[in-house]
Parts: C-alpha cells; structure tokens; sequence
C-alpha cells in the first residue's frame, strides 16, 4: 500500500485527475477500476472518481511498491541553457521572456530543448521545484505563443497560481495581454471583430463566415502608434485567444504582419527579408497586466509588466519609423 497526503499543490483537484497525474503510465481503466474496486480511499474512506483533494488529505493507493514505481514517471530535468529572461517572480508565478525561434512545447521536432523544460531547469537548479518529491504537479505555462513569436509567457510555480491563472485565462477582462506588431500599409485604430476555424491538416487558422460550423468569435483590439514607408506601427490587444489571432486578424482586413510566412504578403517578405533580414514575422507579445486577479493571486492587482522589444525587432522599428525622418 502506497500512502501519500495531498499539499498545496495537489489540493483542489478530482481525484481521479490527480491519480491521472500522479500514475501517468498506467491506464485510464485501471485508476477507474482502483477507485470502482476500493483501492483507493482518502482518508479512511472510499471515494468517487469527483471527489476533491484538499490539502492535508490521507491518499491510500493499494498498489505493491513496484507496480507504484512502473505507473509513476518523475519529470525528466535536462541540464538545458536558459535562453529566457526572467521578467517577474514571486512564490506562486513566473513571468519570462521567450525568446523567438523557441518552442514552448515540445512537437514532434523537437522534444527536449522547450520554454517549458527550460523553466524546469531553472526552477529545479534553484531549489523550487524536485520531479521526485512533487509527483504528479509539474509547474507550466498557462497560455502560448507561437515558436517565432517573442515575449512575456507566464508560468504557475503552485497548483492554486496554476488553476486560477488557467480562470483568469479563459475570461475576457482578468488579464490585459498587449502586443506590438508592424503591418504593411495603413492600418487606423479600430476594434475587429471575425470568425475563424482551424484547419489542422494544414496547420492553419481561416477566417470563415459566422454560420459556419466550428467558427468561433475573434476580437481583436488595434491601436495604432505611427506610419511610415507604407508600414503601420501597432499596438495590439487580444480580447480572444485564438490560435494564430493576431496574424490571422490582420491579414483578413489587408494588412498582414510583416515577416509572417503563413498569412503575409509573400512578395513583401521577400524585401523584407533582404533590407533587414527578418525570417519570421515580427511580433511581440511586451506587455501584460492584472485587471481582475482572483484567488491566490488577488496581490497582483493592477500589477504591470512590460517586456521591451527584442534588439533585432527594435533596430527594424527604428530604421523603418525613426531613421532619415
């Protein structure tokens, strides 16, 4: 019998998630037929599979020590270069700059060199985290950028920070995310509002018509900061979160991000590409703020963080907008 009491970081969870968790190479059916067949009980007593862990919870798994050590897998920590700048930290998250041209998650390129695992790295050599001691918990990132997109990505360090960092993700008006982007031609301040759908055979977001099944709202908010050379200087807010919205958004209304090999103007990219040697678009996600923090992370409120331009992007703002004016 395997005897584990639920902290902080396990707390606040279906059992069956954290079993789920906790003994990833088993298979579902198993940790179904483990709470079923009575194998599992919390504090004395047998539970249902929607049972919520609370810190200070007695976990009995009724599993022999070998077949506990083949179910659990601890994070693997590689001894990884960290390529991110740390922006923010307290006890609860991790604010960083994510460099272009990195992966925040592993794809089927490449496994090991992630933001992810990056993190991990630092947050094990500084003592926050320990694969072993805190199985079935892994600190994470609670939204995405696209690899050759740069800027602020934040991270829960603790279970509570990860969960209402996740609620106040999925609301519209907890979390102001502020991009900064450069488009071809004029582009005025306006709020867009389309419908997209994912094609995932071909990796790509299409902007389709509101009664089209699967479509779903974008709402993108556009400030515009400066016009030079046909190129407008943006700042832009994400009210959704879709996949690509930015990039897509732009492009529908005839004015793409420079640089963007899937939704650009092909025939720019290319002078683009020889005048200042950008290979990907250019945006960057440089400022971020708590409107409506909730939970553990209330403190946070009205907090702002700001993430200047990376040098190479910023050299380009300036020779396009501020050179020979």
């Amino acid at each position: 019998m395997k005897t584990l009491i639920i902290d902080d970081n396990h707390s606040n969870q279906r059992i069956d998630k954290y079993l789920k968790k906790l003994l990833c190479r088993a298979p579902s059916s198993l940790i179904y037929k483990m709470l079923r067949k009575k194998d599992v009980k919390v504090n004395g007593k047998r539970v249902k599979e929607n049972y919520i862990l609370h810190t200070g919870d007695i976990v009995e798994l009724f599993l022999y020590d070998d077949k506990f050590t083949e179910y659990t897998n601890p994070m693997t920590i590689y001894d990884l270069h960290i390529d991110f700048e740390v922006l923010y930290e307290d006890e609860n998250i991790l604010v960083v700059n994510k460099p272009a041209g990195l992966l925040i998650h592993e794809d089927m390129n490449e496994s090991i060199n992630t933001l992810a695992n990056q993190v991990l790295t630092y947050l094990y050599q500084n003592g926050e985290y320990d694969p072993e001691s805190d199985l079935g918990f892994i600190p994470a990132p609670v939204h995405r950028l696209d690899r050759n997109t740069s800027g602020i990505v934040i991270f829960g360090k603790t279970m509570q920070s990860l969960q209402d960092l996740s609620f106040m993700m999925k609301q519209r008006h907890c979390i102001d995310k502020t991009y900064l982007t450069i488009c071809k031609g004029y582009l005025d301040s306006q709020e867009l509002i389309g419908y997209m759908k994912k094609d995932s055979d071909q990796s790509l977001v299409k902007v389709v018509s509101p009664d089209t099944p699967g479509a779903h709202t974008m709402h993108t908010i556009v400030k515009h900061l400066d016009y030079k050379n046909d190129y407008s200087l943006l700042e832009v807010k994400l009210v959704t979160g879709r996949t690509h919205q930015i990039r897509v958004h732009l492009s529908s209304v005839g004015h793409p991000v420079i640089g963007d090999s899937k939704y650009g103007d092909f025939e720019l990219n290319k002078i683009i590409k020889k005048t200042y040697h950008l290979n990907h678009q250019f945006l960057h996600a440089y400022k971020i703020t708590f409107i409506k923090p909730i939970g553990s992370l209330k403190y946070l409120q009205d907090k702002t963080i700001v993430c200047p331009l990376p040098q190479k992007l910023n050299t380009i703002k300036n020779q396009i907008f501020y050179e020979n004016a």
